[in-house]
């Protein structure tokens, strides 16, 4: 341009708008080109015209302040603090406004970051393949009939195929019915790979019992699944059963009054079947031949401060510089072997191992 050329020549030449070219020789003009400050800048001033006084900016954080220890009613939201400046002064920006100040003041929390959730059984690698079956169990407590008194159902559902099992009683469930029920569903549909549940007691074995398997696990491992203990009080892995218990309060339970228990189990045979046949195309080829033992159990479990985990009422140090934090403990019934592996959420795929060694079991003689 400063030899002479045009600016649509010049906009052609280098492939660019000539309203680019024209700002360019504008940021240039009066000074030697090696003394021309190339780099972008935002357009307008340096500071807004429209920003909030750096003097009202503190009025506000310290009303916020006097709030929390003087007003009555404890309400230190933007609102209120508008409310409360428009009292004393007679203007004040928006609510929206004064939220934003107070988080750029760091006052305000900052917006949760949020992750995308990790795969379907991400913390078993088998199962995150889609290589094996993971059934979740659990017993629904506190209903109550009419005539016949409390009632509780034993309900399960695999994760893929979506296959869900439901048993009223009002007699309660224990061990020896639990396995009765387990027997036949897995004699109709097959034996799944996994079979998850929480830490009850029904399922994991008296809490005095330290260092011995509970029936419940002796019958897993006998018909060949592998039973996995959820951590305790962690939200999440449980989602699946947890979900289809309230479905089934729903259109169950709830939908219905039943007058004794004979009408909830027809009403409840209903459900099974139209539910499995609802999911009819996610159902998976589940094993319907016998398998032989398992021999792992698999604990989920949190680790506390000093990086220590309870396994069968006893307590197992894993790494003290992983606190706090997510492991999946694999116990090998053969060799009493311990192999416990690291879990995050956000990156399920990575799960290096912690810490492998011995942990000795008290096992029945006829086991």
């Amino acid at each position: 341009m400063r030899r002479g050329g045009s600016l649509r020549a010049a906009a052609r030449r280098f492939r660019c708008t000539a309203s680019t070219v024209w700002f360019w020789v504008q940021r240039a003009q009066g000074q030697r080109l090696d003394r021309v400050n190339w780099a972008d800048r935002p357009s307008g001033t340096a500071q807004p015209a429209n920003r909030t006084a750096r003097g009202l900016e503190r009025r506000i954080v310290a009303l916020r302040r006097w709030l929390r220890l003087h007003d009555p009613l404890g309400y230190i939201g933007p609102e209120a603090i508008r409310s409360h400046l428009l009292a004393q002064e007679g203007g004040a920006p928006s609510a929206r406004t004064i939220a934003r100040i107070l988080r750029r003041r760091g006052v305000l929390p900052q917006k949760r970051q949020r992750h995308p959730p990790p795969p379907a059984g991400w913390y078993l690698p088998r199962v995150a393949a889609g290589r094996a079956e993971l059934d979740q169990l659990d017993v629904v407590e506190g209903l109550q009939l009419r005539r016949q008194g409390p009632v509780e159902v034993l309900n399960a559902i695999s994760l893929w195929g979506k296959l869900a099992l439901a048993e009223p009683t009002t007699t309660g469930w224990h061990v020896e019915t639990i396995t009765a029920v387990l027997r036949t569903h897995w004699q109709q549909w097959g034996r799944p790979g996994y079979l998850q549940m929480d830490n009850d007691t029904r399922f994991a074995g008296s809490t005095r019992a330290v260092r011995r398997l509970g029936r419940l696990v002796r019958f897993c491992l006998a018909e060949g699944v592998v039973p996995v203990f959820a951590p305790p009080r962690e939200t999440g892995f449980q989602a699946a059963i947890e979900s289809f218990n309230g479905l089934w309060q729903a259109k169950v339970w709830q939908r219905f009054r039943h007058r004794h228990l004979r009408q909830l189990r027809s009403r409840n045979q209903a459900f099974l079947a139209a539910h499995r046949a609802r999911h009819a195309r996610e159902a998976v080829s589940r094993l319907l031949t016998p398998s032989a033992a398992a021999n792992q159990i698999i604990f989920l479990r949190r680790t506390d401060a000093r990086g220590r985990i309870w396994l069968l009422g006893a307590q197992v140090t894993i790494a003290p510089h992983w606190p706090h934090r997510l492991v999946r403990a694999t116990l090998n019934i053969s060799t009493h072997s311990l192999h416990c592996h690291a879990l995050r959420r956000r990156d399920p795929k990575h799960q290096p191992l912690l810490k492998a060694g011995r942990f000795s079991l008290i096992l029945p003689a006829t086991f």
